[in-house]
């Protein structure tokens, strides 16, 4: 039931981000709604175990929770990607465009090269399955003299 549940949400946000990707202003306002919209209830949510007061008043007092909230983030990874993210500290290190900054085109050429080199190492694997299999046939012939090698059981018989 669970998994169902899962199954159905990631194919729903599949066909959502397909369809707001070409909107990206809109998906930026929806987004930034929902991110502030979630971490507000969860704010509010802090806010009231905090008057409560006791164990949970003590755990989601403000210089506190930046403490242990801090470490979470360090512990996990999590704390550069989350407040900076992973595509700007690596565009930047590339020194390229934001993802938003650049074209459809961009995008597009991009991907035609991807296109390109997979199709390059769907032929070098090819390449070498058959050399492999030349390599490793019981008879080969030595393309450089045309003689047939005898595999090394004929020549032990040879030897002896």
């Amino acid at each position: 039931m669970f998994k169902a549940i899962v199954n159905y949400f990631d194919k729903l946000e599949d066909k959502v981000r397909t369809r707001l990707s070409h909107r990206s202003i809109v998906y930026a306002f929806i987004g930034g709604m929902g991110t502030i919209l979630l971490w507000r209830g969860i704010w509010h949510t802090a806010d009231i175990l905090m008057f409560k007061g006791g164990f949970w008043g003590w755990f989601f007092y403000e210089p506190i929770t930046l403490i242990w909230a801090s470490i979470l983030l360090l512990m996990t990874g999590l704390f550069v990607s989350n407040l900076i993210g992973e595509r700007v500290i690596i565009s930047g290190l590339k020194k390229e465009k934001k993802v938003t900054d650049r074209t459809e085109a961009e995008i597009g050429k991009e991907e035609d090269e991807i296109r390109g080199m997979k199709e390059k190492i769907l032929e070098i694997s090819k390449n070498i399955s058959e050399i492999k299999k030349m390599v490793c046939s019981p008879v080969s012939i030595n393309v450089v003299s045309n003689k047939e090698i005898k595999p090394v059981e004929d020549l032990k018989n040879d030897v002896k």
